[in-house]
């Protein structure tokens, strides 16, 4: 899986993620960088970027459980009204980190 990064940008954290999209689960991993946030699919052999988001978009960042217990939720909201659900280990450390940057 490879994401091509502009230039002068750099990954701060990457994991493996799940991706709420409606109903479904799409695996995959969440990478930060310096300047934005992608989200990769693990499916293909390349991977490919279907979710790639500039700090400008990001209006709110938030934690929830789901399946009442699991705390490993991640929420983002964007100005446009979008919000983009994952699952991901260490929530609060991502937190912290995308508020950074927005």
């Amino acid at each position: 899986m490879r994401v091509n990064l502009k230039a002068n940008e750099t990954i701060v954290k990457a994991a493996d993620t799940r991706h709420y999209i409606n109903d479904m689960k799409v695996l995959g991993k969440l990478i930060l960088t310096n300047q934005r946030l992608y989200f990769t699919t693990i499916e293909t052999e390349h991977g490919r970027v279907i979710l790639e988001l500039e700090p400008q978009a990001i209006s709110e960042v938030y934690e929830f459980n789901n399946r009442f217990l699991f705390p490993n939720g991640l929420c983002l909201l964007t100005h446009d009204g979008r919000e983009l659900k994952f699952e991901v280990k260490n929530r609060n450390s991502w937190a912290q980190q995308i508020a950074r940057i927005i």
